[in-house]
């Protein structure tokens, strides 16, 4: 499931200059997370993660029914430290 979201969205967020870093599907506590970890030079803001997210949402809506339980989606940006 994490190649094939990894494969849905990774060229489309190349078209916006944003590099697909990682994805995660993560259980904290009681719900689940679809982490999607972009980058993007110079920096990653606010704009960007909205941008990156109304690209993803539609893509990851085609493949929902392959999710076991509901999640979470959360499009963020890699640490300074992580790169």
């Amino acid at each position: 499931m994490i190649d094939k979201v990894k494969s849905l969205i990774e060229e489309p967020l190349k078209k916006i200059n944003v590099k697909l870093c990682d994805v995660c599907y993560v259980k904290e506590g009681t719900t689940y997370f679809l982490r999607i970890v972009i980058d993007k030079e110079p920096f990653v803001d606010v704009d960007t993660c909205v941008s990156a997210t109304e690209i993803i949402n539609p893509l990851i809506d085609e493949i929902e029914d392959e999710f076991d339980d509901a999640y979470v989606l959360d499009v963020c940006s890699m640490e300074k430290g992580d790169k």
